[in-house]
């Protein structure tokens, strides 16, 4: 015969014991557990270890004040292969400084080694993956992430799936370098188990523009408008070519419409074409 519970339902389990204070003070907890736990419309802390990214304005709407270790990151761009180096210059060249390796797993581009050696970062330090099928570039992710095997990770992989990040994330636990997955724009309207996303993409005037739409913390309202000179560009720049957006035209040019677009690194312009007239021809 099996006997019934007959506890009410809102009674305590036996051997645990409720604050009867909603204000539950974090600071009479051990200091691992008190970092643990954050609320909802707070910035979440730093349980791991961070790494700045060398914009001021960017560590300060993340979690802890840079990019985490022991997590993934997504960075979702329109400009896969290029923007990245931007916006992760600064803890990729803080990374080489230390001694420690850059792992690229199946980049879409080749990497131009000239101009990451101005932005800090040696050729010594960086290891290229060639992985080709998203299934060699998923393997190889893992591997590096289980044996931590390097001071940052990025990887390239824009087909990967829904359960496939999950795993990463899993693995991301216990790997003290940041783990950055690049994956196309499009990718945002997906639910991701990656803490942090970014979506970046450029501005007119030298600038990356990055939304931070997901956190561990409340929503960022406004965008991010971060500096960001291509490396090898200061010395050579003039005062008028530092700001693009001051160049273009205040009035339309009579007779031709003009429709401007952001490109990278460039404006351009595509003039409407005059509309055609009709010809009578004679019976």
């Amino acid at each position: 015969m099996i006997a019934s519970d007959t506890r009410p339902a809102d009674a305590p389990l036996p051997g645990l014991s409720f604050p009867s204070n909603a204000a539950f003070d974090a600071r009479a907890l051990p200091a691992s557990v008190a970092a643990a736990l954050w609320r909802g419309d707070q910035l979440g802390s730093a349980v791991a270890q961070v790494y700045a990214s060398g914009f001021e304005a960017l560590d300060a709407v993340l979690p802890g004040g840079g990019w985490p270790g022991h997590s993934l990151t997504e960075i979702l761009t329109a400009h896969s292969g290029t923007l990245e180096w931007r916006l992760l210059g600064g803890v990729l060249s803080s990374v080489c400084a230390a001694g420690r390796s850059v792992v690229l797993v199946g980049p879409p581009r080749m990497p131009h080694v000239p101009g990451l050696r101005l932005a800090g970062l040696s050729d010594k330090q960086l290891v290229w993956i060639q992985a080709e099928t998203p299934a060699e570039r998923l393997w190889s992710a893992e591997q590096l992430i289980k044996a931590n095997a390097c001071g940052a990770l990025i990887a390239w992989l824009p087909q990967v799936r829904t359960e496939q990040i999950r795993r990463l994330q899993v693995l991301a636990a216990g790997c003290e370098a940041p783990v950055f997955l690049c994956r196309p724009a499009s990718a945002a309207q997906e639910s991701s188990a990656a803490p942090l996303r970014l979506l970046a993409r450029v501005g007119l005037d030298w600038e990356l523009l990055v939304d931070v739409f997901k956190r561990k913390g409340p929503p960022l309202a406004a965008m991010l408008r971060l500096p960001s000179v291509p490396a090898g560009l200061h010395r050579i720049l003039t005062p008028r070519l530092r700001v693009p957006s001051a160049l273009l035209p205040s009035t339309p040019v009579r007779g031709v419409g003009v429709f401007v677009r952001e490109a990278e690194h460039a404006l351009v312009r595509t003039p409407v074409a005059p509309a055609q007239r009709q010809r009578t021809v004679p019976h």
